[in-house]
Protein backbone atom coordinates (compact mmCIF):
# COMPACT_ATOMS: atom_id res chain seq x y z
CA UNK A 1 0.00 0.00 0.00
CA UNK A 2 1.51 3.31 -1.03
CA UNK A 3 0.05 6.77 -0.92
CA UNK A 4 1.33 10.02 -2.38
CA UNK A 5 3.57 11.76 0.17
CA UNK A 6 5.22 14.55 -1.88
CA UNK A 7 3.46 17.07 0.36
CA UNK A 8 5.92 16.09 3.13
CA UNK A 9 8.75 18.05 1.47
CA UNK A 10 9.56 20.86 3.87
CA UNK A 11 8.28 19.05 6.97
CA UNK A 12 10.55 19.62 9.97
CA UNK A 13 11.31 17.39 12.93
CA UNK A 14 13.31 18.00 16.08
CA UNK A 15 14.94 15.88 18.75
CA UNK A 16 16.82 17.08 21.82
CA UNK A 17 18.86 15.68 24.67
CA UNK A 18 21.46 16.64 27.23
CA UNK A 19 25.03 15.41 26.92
CA UNK A 20 25.53 13.02 29.83
CA UNK A 21 28.05 10.40 30.78
CA UNK A 22 25.90 7.83 28.91
CA UNK A 23 26.22 9.46 25.47
CA UNK A 24 29.91 10.40 25.51
CA UNK A 25 32.47 8.80 23.25
CA UNK A 26 33.94 7.02 26.28
CA UNK A 27 30.63 5.37 27.17
CA UNK A 28 29.86 4.46 23.56
CA UNK A 29 33.36 3.12 22.87
CA UNK A 30 33.86 5.50 19.98
CA UNK A 31 36.66 7.55 21.57
CA UNK A 32 38.56 8.25 24.75
CA UNK A 33 37.35 11.74 25.68
CA UNK A 34 34.22 12.68 27.67
CA UNK A 35 32.42 14.65 24.95
CA UNK A 36 29.28 13.96 22.91
CA UNK A 37 29.86 10.80 20.88
CA UNK A 38 29.35 10.90 17.13
CA UNK A 39 27.14 7.76 17.27
CA UNK A 40 24.89 9.54 19.79
CA UNK A 41 24.69 12.54 17.46
CA UNK A 42 23.76 10.29 14.53
CA UNK A 43 21.00 8.68 16.62
CA UNK A 44 19.65 12.11 17.57
CA UNK A 45 19.63 13.18 13.91
CA UNK A 46 17.74 10.01 12.95
CA UNK A 47 15.24 10.65 15.73
CA UNK A 48 14.63 14.18 14.41
CA UNK A 49 14.07 12.82 10.89
CA UNK A 50 11.67 10.20 12.16
CA UNK A 51 9.79 12.91 14.09
CA UNK A 52 9.45 15.00 10.92
CA UNK A 53 7.20 12.48 9.17
CA UNK A 54 5.98 9.77 11.54
CA UNK A 55 2.65 11.43 12.41
CA UNK A 56 1.86 12.03 8.72
CA UNK A 57 2.32 8.42 7.60
CA UNK A 58 -0.63 6.09 7.02
CA UNK A 59 -1.51 3.67 9.81
CA UNK A 60 0.87 0.71 9.90
CA UNK A 61 3.66 2.55 8.09
CA UNK A 62 6.94 3.76 9.58
CA UNK A 63 10.41 4.74 8.38
CA UNK A 64 13.78 3.08 8.71
CA UNK A 65 17.14 4.78 8.35
CA UNK A 66 19.36 3.58 5.52
CA UNK A 67 22.09 6.18 5.05
CA UNK A 68 23.70 8.98 7.05
CA UNK A 69 26.30 11.55 5.96
CA UNK A 70 27.06 13.70 8.97
CA UNK A 71 29.93 16.09 9.68
CA UNK A 72 30.54 16.35 13.43
CA UNK A 73 31.92 19.91 13.40
CA UNK A 74 32.82 20.56 17.03
CA UNK A 75 32.82 18.89 20.43
CA UNK A 76 30.12 19.36 23.06
CA UNK A 77 30.85 18.80 26.76
CA UNK A 78 28.78 16.93 29.33
CA UNK A 79 25.93 19.05 30.65
CA UNK A 80 25.13 20.91 27.42
CA UNK A 81 21.74 20.75 25.71
CA UNK A 82 21.77 19.64 22.09
CA UNK A 83 19.06 19.74 19.46
CA UNK A 84 18.88 18.16 16.02
CA UNK A 85 16.70 19.51 13.23
CA UNK A 86 15.70 17.45 10.18
CA UNK A 87 13.98 18.91 7.13
CA UNK A 88 12.48 16.70 4.42
CA UNK A 89 14.32 17.84 1.29
CA UNK A 90 13.15 15.30 -1.31
CA UNK A 91 10.91 12.28 -1.78
CA UNK A 92 11.25 9.60 -4.44
CA UNK A 93 8.77 6.77 -4.07
CA UNK A 94 9.39 5.32 -0.60
CA UNK A 95 12.74 7.11 -0.19
CA UNK A 96 12.87 10.25 1.96
CA UNK A 97 15.86 12.61 1.96
CA UNK A 98 16.56 14.95 4.90
CA UNK A 99 18.87 17.89 5.52
CA UNK A 100 20.21 17.61 9.07
CA UNK A 101 21.67 20.21 11.42
CA UNK A 102 22.48 19.98 15.13
CA UNK A 103 23.28 22.67 17.66
CA UNK A 104 24.50 22.86 21.22
CA UNK A 105 23.97 25.89 23.45
CA UNK A 106 26.70 27.87 21.67
CA UNK A 107 26.98 26.83 18.03
CA UNK A 108 26.21 24.47 15.17
CA UNK A 109 27.84 21.13 15.96
CA UNK A 110 26.83 19.02 12.96
CA UNK A 111 25.34 19.09 9.48
CA UNK A 112 24.64 16.56 6.79
CA UNK A 113 22.07 14.44 5.03
CA UNK A 114 20.03 11.40 5.97
CA UNK A 115 17.97 8.90 4.01
CA UNK A 116 15.02 6.91 5.30
CA UNK A 117 12.63 4.50 3.59
CA UNK A 118 8.92 4.15 4.27
CA UNK A 119 8.05 0.56 5.17
CA UNK A 120 5.05 -1.42 6.35
CA UNK A 121 5.90 -2.14 9.99
CA UNK A 122 4.27 -5.57 10.15
CA UNK A 123 5.91 -6.78 6.92
CA UNK A 124 9.29 -5.45 8.08
CA UNK A 125 9.00 -7.26 11.42
CA UNK A 126 7.88 -10.49 9.72
CA UNK A 127 11.05 -10.40 7.61
CA UNK A 128 13.15 -9.97 10.78
CA UNK A 129 11.46 -12.93 12.45
CA UNK A 130 12.09 -15.03 9.33
CA UNK A 131 15.83 -14.33 9.66
CA UNK A 132 16.03 -15.90 13.12
CA UNK A 133 17.49 -19.39 13.29
CA UNK A 134 14.87 -22.13 13.71
CA UNK A 135 14.14 -22.90 17.34
CA UNK A 136 15.36 -19.58 18.78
Amino acid sequence: MMVELDHLVGYIGYAATIVSSENTSVAMSSGTLPALATPALVALAEHAAMNAVEAALPLGMTTVGTEVHLKHLTATPVGHNIQAKAVVSAISGRKLQFHIQAFDEREKIAEGTHERFIVEAERFMNRLVAKKPKGS
